[in-house]
C-alpha cells in the first residue's frame, strides 16, 4: 500500500512522485502505464527500498517497509529488470544466485522448464554446467533475459517487480518470454512496467501514471470504454516502459540484491520483522 507518497532524487529538483496512493491485493497483478519519465520506475524502485520516500509511507502487510529488516524484506522481493546481472559461472549457479541454501538440481531444472529456458540450456555444450561468461556475454539478450526469469521462479518470492524489456528482443525469444511471464506472475503480488499491450490486457489493474500522479485506474477494457489518457496512449501507441528521468536504474552486484528461495507468502507479519 502505497499513503500520499512523494519523492524527489534531490531537493533541487522537481517532485517525480507527488501524492500517490494505492493499494494491492495479496496475488493481484498490477501494470503501470505511462509516457516516458512519468514515474513508473521510481515507484516500483521504492518497494525494496532502493530508495526512501521524502513524505508519506509504504506498507507490506500493514506494516510500513521502513520499520522492517532491509534484508528480510528483499528476501520477499523478486525483480526481473531490463538489466540482466550474471556473473562468469555455470547456468546453474546464476539460477540459484544468492540463495543460503543451494538448491536442488530437481528445482533448478522446474524453474529453467518454467522459464521456457530449458530448449537453449539442453543444446549448450555442458548444459546447466556451461559457464556463461561475464555478464552472461555468451549468451543472447532473450537468452539472458529467461535466466533472469528462472531465478524469479526458484527465488518463489511473493512479490514481484515486473520490467519485461522486451522491445530489443527478436520475435521468438519475444514468443518465448511472453510465456514466461505468464508463469511467473501466477499466485504472486505483481507489479509490472508494461512495454506490451498483450502483458497489460492481462492485468487485474491498470495504473496510469502522468506527471508523477496516478491519473487513471482500471482493467484495460474499462479504461478504453472511458475515452480518457490511457485510450490516448493507446491509440498513439505511446504505452513504454522507458526509464524515468533522472532515475539510474539499480545495478544489484553480490551482496546487495540476495536472490533467496523463501515462502511464497506474505500472510504473518513476523516472517518479515523476525
Amino acid at each position: 500500500e502505497f499513503r500520499n507518497v512523494r519523492f524527489s532524487y534531490s531537493t533541487e529538483l522537481e517532485d517525480v512522485l507527488q501524492e500517490v496512493s494505492f493499494s494491492v491485493n495479496p496475488g493481484e497483478t498490477v501494470a503501470l502505464v505511462g509516457k516516458s519519465g512519468s514515474g513508473k520506475s521510481t515507484l516500483v524502485s521504492l518497494i525494496p527500498r532502493f530508495y526512501t520516500p521524502v513524505e508519506g509511507a509504504i506498507l507490506v502487510d500493514g506494516h510500513p517497509i521502513d520499520t522492517l529488516k532491509l534484508e528480510n524484506l528483499r528476501q520477499h522481493i523478486a525483480i526481473v529488470s531490463q538489466e540482466v546481472t550474471l556473473f562468469n559461472d555455470t547456468v546453474a549457479r546464476n539460477i540459484d544466485y544468492g540463495s543460503l541454501q543451494a538448491a536442488s538440481d530437481s528445482d533448478i531444472r522446474h524453474a529453467v522448464e518454467q522459464a521456457y529456458a530449458s530448449d537453449f540450456i539442453d543444446k549448450l555444450e555442458h548444459g546447466l554446467s556451461t559457464i556463461v561468461g561475464d555478464d552472461g556475454v555468451l549468451l543472447s539478450g532473450g537468452q539472458r533475459q529467461r535466466l533472469a526469469i528462472a531465478r524469479a521462479l526458484l527465488k518463489d518470492a511473493p512479490i514481484l517487480i515486473l520490467d519485461e524489456a522486451t522491445s530489443a528482443l527478436d520475435m521468438e525469444s519475444e514468443r518465448y518470454i511472453q510465456k514466461a511471464l505468464e508463469a511467473v506472475v501466477q499466485g504472486r503480488t505483481t507489479f509490472i512496467i508494461a512495454h506490451r499491450l498483450s502483458t497489460i490486457e492481462k492485468a487485474d489493474r491498470i495504473f496510469v501514471i502522468d506527471n508523477g500522479q496516478i491519473v487513471e485506474e482500471g482493467t484495460h477494457r474499462s479504461l478504453l470504454e472511458k475515452k480518457g489518457f490511457y485510450a490516448q496512449l493507446h491509440a498513439r501507441d505511446e504505452i513504454t516502459g522507458d526509464v524515468d528521468r533522472g532515475n539510474p536504474a539499480p545495478v544489484f552486484s553480490r551482496g546487495e540484491y540476495p536472490v533467496q528461495k523463501t515462502t511464497p507468502a506474505l500472510s504473518a507479519p513476523s516472517m518479515l520483522l523476525s
